[in-house]
């Protein structure tokens, strides 16, 4: 009982809860579909008590996915010139609106940077790395907005 009464008075709370207001369900996520972190988005809000919505007549705030890219670039390189690392890169660019277009927070842009080392494995294996450090940043992005949305709604 005492644990309990600690965790919940540091602010701790459990993964997929949100601090959306009551009064701005449901939710639309306009590029959610489209982009992987408005998959991860949904994902965490249906996890949580705020309503998703796709209808946008329905919809009391909308959260718009504007813009994701992914990137990569290369971070080190030994004295011949073999690749060692690359800085793989998300970008992503969004903003909240109520239902009738009234910001509730303003176009925001995220980069989330990773380093993947570039030991002589498989391709394969290379290739599966670098999509799950990418699934980890989109989903890192998602925490992300729903903190800026909480935070920009209190």
């Amino acid at each position: 009982m005492l644990l309990a009464t600690l965790l919940v008075g540091c602010g701790f709370a459990l993964r997929g809860t949100s601090e959306i207001p009551a009064e701005l369900n449901p939710i639309l996520i306009q590029g959610g579909d489209g982009t992987a972190t408005g998959r991860a988005l949904l994902d965490r809000l249906q996890g949580s008590q705020v309503r998703v919505t796709e209808d946008p007549r329905e919809a009391r705030a909308i959260v718009r996915i504007l813009d994701e890219t992914r990137d990569s670039r290369v971070a080190a390189v030994d004295r011949n010139g073999k690749v060692l690392a690359y800085d793989l890169s998300l970008r992503v660019t969004s903003d909240a609106v109520d239902a009738g277009g009234t910001p509730l927070v303003p176009t925001q842009r995220m980069t989330l940077i990773r380093t993947l080392d570039n030991p002589d494995i498989e391709v394969l294996g290379k290739r599966e790395e670098t999509e799950m450090i990418y699934r980890d940043m989109e989903e890192e992005a998602a925490d992300r907005l729903l903190l800026r949305l909480g935070a920009a709604l209190r």
